[in-house]
C-alpha cells in the first residue's frame, strides 16, 4: 500500500463523516463539501492503485 492509497482512503472517509454530519444537520455547504472531499480521496486512491499495479508489473517483467 502506497501513500496515495492511504491518504485517499483517509480523505474519502473523512468526507463520508463531513457529508453526513451536513446531511443530519442540515447543512448544505458541509454536505457539498463532504462529497467533493470523498471525490478528491477517491481519485487520490485511484491514483495510488494506478502506481502499485505499474510498480508490480515492473517487478515482474524484470529479468533475473
Amino acid at each position: 500500500m502506497n501513500r496515495d492509497q492511504v491518504k485517499g482512503t483517509a480523505k474519502d472517509v473523512a468526507g463520508e463523516v463531513q457529508r453526513k454530519t451536513g446531511q443530519a444537520t442540515g447543512d448544505i455547504e458541509d454536505t457539498v463539501k463532504g462529497a467533493a472531499r470523498q471525490v478528491e480521496g477517491k481519485l487520490q486512491k485511484g491514483v495510488g492503485n494506478v502506481e502499485e499495479a505499474a510498480k508490480d508489473t515492473r517487478d515482474t517483467t524484470r529479468r533475473p
